[in-house]
């Protein structure tokens, strides 16, 4: 039974995890429902077990912290140690494939691993390096994003989410041929869908980091709000940014028609998602926009920036929901959607029948696809 091992900086339990954690975990799953043993390692966080198995029978060792994890990822590979030594008594030892999914920093397992490695991305970092860090250390991020990964990775594999990421990746001389895309799904089953608010709503779910830029959809708020009297955000997520935020609202008058709902449970997001008439995703930049088709699935329609990327196939323009190609179009294109009804729920349905075409089962059967193919040009 081959042994694989995903090497992801958070898991799903971790306060700051995101969509590449959802993907993460969901595809390991399905390949163990296909015969494969899985770990994955990644960094430790505060409650959380230094071994644990899941219920989809992936194991997790977290090793290391942020910034150690990539350190502590080649120290128990070398070891021999990518199994769980006191849940699995007997299946210690090296991994027959490697899933490093670089979320800005790469593991560069090539350097030190034997055996065949995938590289997944979900997007490029270039935009983000100056707004999160800054100075040398974004000059740094970049460059080892930029130059060093293709190089350590010329030999691998890559796995993306969506098209742009693919062409970034491309720009970054990866060939081509060596980029298979395998799309995010949805996270889970479909919850049961809540009517909608009897006022408009807007919601805005994910981390509250900089790059995320929740402050656009907090200045469409108060762009809109005057015509619209009823007109509420609901901004569900956690992060350091959340005080610059509030202070923002409290400085835009829109404070009292704010809720940071702050973490959110599955079943709350969900339910979020299905009141909300309309879910904004103003982010600089993602690889997929994971919330936009858990939204659909609840037929919101959802609106994004054109420049952000993987949101290009997450969203059918005019069909699913909208992209926006400035602040000042973000905020005409809201306005629109919530006057307009008829144009809103005919978005809705469209949303609702896309998101069904995106399945873990499908994303996994090609993953296995890829693993397999590895497997067979091992030495």
């Amino acid at each position: 039974m081959p042994h694989i091992l995903f090497l992801n900086w958070r898991d799903t339990r971790n306060p700051e995890s995101g969509g590449s954690e959802v993907y993460t975990e969901r595809i390991a799953a399905e390949l163990v429902a296909r015969g494969h043993r899985v770990t994955l390692l990644c960094a430790k966080h505060a409650g959380s077990p230094a071994e644990q198995v899941l219920p989809t029978d992936v194991h997790v060792l977290r090793r290391g912290g942020r910034h150690t994890v990539y350190l502590r990822a080649a120290l128990t590979y070398l070891a021999g140690r990518c199994r769980l030594g006191r849940l699995a008594p007997g299946a210690r030892g090296r991994p027959d494939l490697i899933v490093d999914v670089c979320n800005g920093v790469p593991f560069l397992s090539p350097l030190y691993a034997r055996c065949p490695t995938l590289v997944v991305i979900h997007h490029v970092h270039r935009e983000q390096w100056p707004v999160v860090f800054g100075g040398v250390k974004a000059r740094f991020g970049w460059w080892l994003e930029s130059r060093v990964a293709p190089r350590v990775y010329r030999r691998c594999r890559y796995v993306t989410v969506s098209t742009a990421t693919r062409d970034e990746l491309a720009e970054l001389g990866v060939a081509p041929a060596r980029i298979s895309l395998i799309h995010n799904a949805l996270a889970g089953p479909k919850c049961a869908s809540v009517p909608r608010s009897a006022y408009p709503s807007l919601v805005v779910l994910g981390r509250l980091m900089p790059h995320k830029r929740v402050e656009f959809a907090l200045d469409a708020l108060a762009a809109i709000a005057p015509e619209q009297p009823g007109l509420r955000l609901v901004i569900a997520g956690r992060g350091y940014w959340e005080p610059r935020l509030r202070e923002y609202a409290t400085r835009l008058g829109i404070a009292a028609r704010t809720d940071f709902a702050g973490y959110v449970s599955e079943h709350r997001k969900h339910e979020l998602l299905s009141l909300g008439w309309v879910v904004l995703v103003p982010s600089l930049k993602e690889g997929w926009g994971l919330t936009i088709l858990e939204a659909a699935a609840h037929g919101t329609p959802a609106v994004a920036f054109r420049s952000a990327g993987g949101v290009c196939d997450a969203i059918r323009d005019g069909v699913t929901g909208l992209l926006a190609d400035d602040p000042a179009d973000f905020v005409a294109k809201i306005r629109w959607l919530l006057t307009d009804e008829k144009a809103r729920q005919q978005m809705g349905t469209a949303a609702g029948a896309y998101a069904e075409s995106f399945t873990w089962a499908a994303a996994g059967e090609r993953m296995a696809a890829l693993v397999d193919e590895a497997g067979q040009r091992a030495p």
